[in-house]
């Protein structure tokens, strides 16, 4: 086949490219399709780009789309066409050598659909390609080298969506005709745009959403609540989806996904300092994380963790997120171990909360249930903290999820004064209509004197909420809230 055009070499054309121009990024008419202009540097031995700087990049304005795959096709020849591919993953796409004709077309489901952008692709040219868009190229020069960074591994079971190069409603310009060029049969096969089943719609990119522990009292609020903000929920539980167990992790098809809440956990504080309560917090609350972890950061999935002011000794009177963990028993030490593994993955919000009440056994339950029986009740008086409802926890996790706020450690809790458990039971006992004298102060000593097998408690439980506040969100007063509770269960 004859040259398309008389070019000068690629290391000519470097020499005259060297320094022209700065990196840059720049919209196309398909959403998410991004042009970004490379820096060539050449010199009489040939020449040298940074082709995939991600610092610089995210700067700019790619998406950090974490590449786990690197492919190359060559190309012997002039009018070698490929194409039109929509896959199920993102793709940044750039020339080594050679020179190609790129054809996009938007196969996603949505008022983009079927728009067209062309552009020529040289070593210092490269183009960032949205999952679902159709992608396609023209070889203009022989021996041309095609690369591309991909966010998924590549699998036969794949979702993938086709458009014929020839078809009439696109209209491609390709620079070679059709008729002169070198195809594959199975391109030549593929069906015209009115044809194609689209894409599924971008706008569910980042709303897909797996809930771990959603059995439990955050759990059902999550899931109550990820519909409604607009999230798409799967929810997942014991005995089906064990956390530590990671062969079991990994026969989940992860690209449902964007975004795991691990609201699972040992939460039973007395029972973890056991002989077999040790292993099993251990299990649940750091190994079931950091596969957990491990799991977000190879597939480029935002991972929401839930913390506990166990992980602290209590010794400050109100804890920030800076704060070096210092927990005092197995279950906070395991709760800390997990925090760690969570804190390595690079799309991580850690939610550190306090005192939960939910759909489920809680400490405002007992005491309601104690005042219905006529118990008078001995309460700690020396443990101060504030009460984290649900509702505020699911609502605080969806805003941070919805806003896209900065990755990194949050504390959220009720908002509202800071008090101690016998504060909570006596309101308990008052809103019930019971006279809250019935319930007495004690310390954390006499409280436990002579029982065994108990698990240190932090002092101080009251979380520092200017961080969340600042990102946009505050939960409500913590005993307005425990008064609207309180009336639900008389």
């Amino acid at each position: 086949m004859q040259a398309f055009d008389e070019q000068p070499t690629d290391l000519l054309r470097m020499e005259t490219m060297s320094d022209t121009k700065p990196l840059g990024i720049e919209t196309t008419p398909i959403p998410g399709f991004l042009r970004i202009d490379l820096s060539v540097h050449g010199d009489n031995r040939g020449w040298f780009k940074e082709n995939w700087q991600r610092e610089k990049m995210v700067a700019l304005g790619l998406p950090d789309f974490g590449p786990v795959q690197n492919n190359i096709s060559f190309n012997d020849e002039v009018g070698v066409t490929r194409g039109i591919h929509a896959e199920p993953w993102d793709k940044f796409v750039s020339v080594a050598t050679g020179r190609v004709f790129g054809a996009w077309v938007d196969l996603r489901e949505g008022p983009s659909f079927g728009t067209v952008y062309t552009t020529e692709i040289d070593p210092s040219v490269a183009v960032f390609v949205p999952k679902g868009v159709g992608n396609a190229y023209q070889t203009l020069e022989p021996n041309t080298a095609y690369t591309y960074l991909v966010n998924d591994h590549w699998s036969p079971e794949a979702r993938y969506t086709f458009l014929n190069l020839a078809d009439e409603t696109a209209n491609v310009p390709w620079p070679i005709p059709l008729e002169e060029a070198v195809l594959s049969d199975k391109d030549k096969a593929h069906p015209r745009l009115a044809e194609v089943t689209p894409f599924p719609a971008p706008e569910t990119a980042g709303r897909r959403v797996l809930v771990t522990g959603a059995k439990g009292q955050l759990g059902r609020a999550l899931m109550a609540q990820l519909p409604k903000a607009g999230f798409s929920a799967t929810g997942v539980d014991l005995p089906e989806i064990d956390i530590a167990d990671a062969a079991a992790l990994a026969e989940i098809d992860w690209s449902d996904y964007d975004v795991i809440v691990n609201a699972a956990a040992w939460t039973a504080v007395d029972a973890a300092e056991t002989a077999e309560g040790r292993p099993a917090a251990w299990r649940a609350n750091a190994t079931g994380p950091a596969n957990l972890a491990r799991v977000a950061s190879e597939h480029a999935l935002t991972l929401v963790h839930i913390s506990s002011e166990y992980t602290f000794d209590g010794a400050q009177k109100i804890h920030t997120e800076d704060e070096s963990p210092s927990p005092l028993g197995v279950y906070g030490q395991s709760k800390a171990g997990g925090d760690a593994a969570v804190a390595a993955t690079p799309r991580h919000y850690l939610v550190r909360t306090s005192w939960v009440v939910g759909d489920g056994k809680n400490f405002v339950k007992t005491m309601a249930g104690l005042a219905e029986r006529g118990v008078k009740p001995s309460v700690v008086g020396d443990q101060t903290g504030r009460l984290t409802f649900t509702t505020d926890l699911a609502a605080g996790i969806i805003h941070l999820l919805t806003t896209q706020a900065e990755y990194g450690t949050y504390n959220l809790s009720g908002e509202g004064p800071v008090v101690s458990w016998f504060e909570v039971a006596r309101r308990v006992y008052e809103l019930l209509g019971h006279d809250p004298s019935e319930v007495t102060s004690v310390s954390t000593q006499e409280y436990y004197a002579g029982k065994e097998g108990i698990a240190p408690r932090p002092a101080h439980s009251a979380l520092d909420l200017s961080k969340i506040k600042a990102a946009g969100f505050t939960s409500a007063d913590s005993m307005a809230r425990l008064e609207a509770y309180v009336e639900t269960l008389s």
